[in-house]
């Protein structure tokens, strides 16, 4: 064993030696980089791999994002002597074809075809029917639930690990819909609508796996659920082109097929969407990896500016006070999550150990700007509070998160300038945003498990 650790160390050194020599810009970042490797390592290291096939597959995994580690491999062919055992990376290489298992394709088309069908399928007595609580509160988390079972399928995640995860979809399903609550009441919706929250993060556990406890493995989860809603965008583009086109073919020999794109083929093909989508970025995550921090770029600067407006339109027009109105308060947290969400990948797809640069700053004016619309949100929120007879479940789920939107801006943006003024690595912020995410979903289920019967189920 104490041999084996000695060679496993020795190689590390190898390494490490190899970027501080011939990378001399990659020497700020290389303590960083060493501990995601090692990360990696121990990770493969508890799935049982052995400390050879451990160091290689981390290796590769480094190197995809990392061109130093890359032309470290490609210089040192010895430590290749022998073939590297297949990557059980959440990431596949470009190279995979995603199309060339047989199980696989056979177990992905049955998930989207039973997530599909779920939403034809009155669960727990409830009629779908023009009921979107229904569907938020049973058919979507039956569908989560299905993302999870692939994700652990594929994974090859232990039987603790699964059945702990099968415990919280069941457990947080029952709970929310066996509570009395008072038909459309305030505690439902806010239950019903952040049960997906809750849900996700356990999809997320799923999807990294042994790697959920790291930066890397969390971080990948963001790039995951990034290129996600973008492919599930895409699918549904084509899926309304294809529709209109059976609409209007139909229509030529005047068969009206109106009854069944709009009942079967659209809900259906939503839910089953996702777990199509999810199949396609496991296979073709480069892809559209390429176009994802492009988008960043773009919409960044447009969100800074708009913020901006926003904030003088607010200030000049004294609309932030009381008067405001609680759909507008929905609406600003809504844009304050998009703001995060542009911080996250932005965080996700960008190199550590890059030197500060234009996009840097124009993402710290957006960070900026967000905060302050969150304040004078707060103010709102205080105001609605005070004057407007005290607490409610929807104003205290609203002070809720824009407290904890204000945390997370407030303390990004500190470790972003630190890094713009140099006085603190890049890396910090990433590792912030993986460890702050689990706040979210401890916010989602307060509100599903306290806020009911703090409320009175109202």
């Amino acid at each position: 064993m104490a041999d084996n650790q000695n060679v496993l160390e020795n190689r590390i050194g190898r390494w490490r030696t190899y970027l501080r020599e011939h990378w001399t810009s990659h020497a700020p970042g290389a303590d960083d980089l060493e501990t995601s490797l090692r990360a990696e390592i121990a990770a493969l290291q508890e799935a049982g791999l052995s400390d050879d096939e451990a160091f290689l597959v981390a290796l590769r995994r480094i190197g995809r994002r990392d061109e130093p580690t890359r032309a470290f491999v490609q210089s040192h062919p010895d430590l290749l002597w022998e073939q590297p055992p297949p990557d059980p990376s959440p990431v596949p290489a470009p190279e995979e074809d995603y199309g060339k298992s047989p199980s696989e394709v056979l177990i992905v088309f049955g998930l989207a075809v039973a997530a599909g069908l779920s939403i034809k399928i009155p669960l727990f007595g409830a009629s779908i029917t023009g009921d979107a609580g229904a569907v938020l509160r049973i058919h979507i988390p039956f569908v989560l639930a299905l993302l999870a079972v692939y994700f652990v399928w594929k994974r090859g995640l232990d039987k603790r690990l699964s059945l702990g995860l099968a415990a919280v979809f069941a457990a947080s399903v029952v709970f929310v819909n066996a509570l009395p609550f008072d038909q459309n009441g305030d505690t439902q919706i806010l239950s019903t609508g952040h049960l997906p929250i809750l849900l996700w993060l356990a999809v997320g556990v799923a999807y990294a796996g042994n790697r959920w406890t790291s930066v890397a493995g969390r971080m990948d989860f963001v790039r995951f659920s990034g290129e996600l809603f973008i492919y599930y965008v895409l699918i549904a583009l084509g899926g309304g082109v294809f529709s209109a086109f059976t609409l209007v073919m139909f229509n030529i020999i005047e068969i009206d097929v109106s009854p069944f794109v709009l009942e079967w083929m659209l809900p259906c093909g939503a839910l089953g969407a996702v777990i199509v989508a999810a199949w396609l970025v496991e296979g073709r995550q480069n892809v559209i990896g390429n176009i994802l921090p492009m988008l960043a770029r773009i919409f960044t600067p447009l969100f800074g500016v708009m913020l901006l407006l926003l904030l003088a339109a607010m200030l000049g027009t004294g609309r932030w006070w009381t008067n405001i109105e609680r759909e507008i308060l929905l609406a600003f947290n809504f844009l304050l999550a998009l703001v995060l969400g542009l911080l996250l990948y932005s965080v996700s797809s960008r190199s550590s150990r890059s030197s500060p640069n234009i996009f840097d700053i124009t993402q710290l004016v957006l960070v900026a700007s967000a905060i302050a619309v969150d304040l004078l949100a707060l103010t709102a929120i205080a105001g609605r509070i005070f004057e407007l007879g005290g607490f409610t479940p929807n104003r205290t789920a609203v002070l809720g998160v824009n407290l904890i939107l204000f945390v997370n801006l407030a303390w990004s943006a500190w470790l972003y300038a630190r890094f713009l003024l140099g006085y603190g690595p890049f890396s910090a912020l990433e590792r912030w945003q993986t460890a702050y995410s689990p706040v979210y979903a401890a916010w989602a289920a307060c509100v599903i498990v306290i806020f009911p019967p703090l409320f009175r189920f109202a």
